[in-house]
């Protein structure tokens, strides 16, 4: 498995989004260095950082290589990060998702997550449009 380092972590967010930003070398290195936040990476361009605080876990993001896109990674890392959310002893996981992003929206979906929120107008878009960010949970089950 690849070491990714923020400025990996970065190019990948980068090739990933344009809404929300893509986010810098040194935004990723500090998260990294936050108490309680956690990378899980596999094989191919692609991870997932989450943060576990107080029986809680937020997916704060989670990114695919454009290049990779279609071989199932984006479900292998949004598993990954729950069993490393229910490792770290979370009970629930929560995360925003653009309101446009059908995507992203259908595998958390589809991976036992469901809409409970939204932040209306959360997102900019590159041409200045403004996007709903949909607030999805997940129970963890601990067996």
């Amino acid at each position: 498995m690849t070491q990714f380092t923020p400025e990996m972590l970065a190019d990948i967010h980068a090739a990933s989004f344009e809404t929300p930003r893509p986010w810098s070398e040194t935004e990723f290195a500090g998260l990294l260095s936050m108490q309680g936040v956690f990378l899980v990476t596999g094989d191919g361009p692609s991870f997932a950082l989450g943060r576990y605080v107080a029986e809680e876990s937020e997916l704060l993001t989670i990114a695919v290589s454009p290049e990779a896109r279609g071989q199932g990674l984006g479900r292998r890392m949004l598993n990954a990060y729950d069993a490393a959310a229910r490792t770290q002893g979370a009970r629930a996981s929560f995360l925003e998702v653009a309101a446009d992003n059908v995507a992203a929206i259908s595998l958390y979906l589809s991976e036992g997550y469901s809409e409970s929120g939204r932040r209306k107008a959360y997102y900019t878009a590159p041409d200045g449009a403004k996007i709903d960010a949909l607030i999805f949970e997940k129970r963890i089950i601990h067996s």
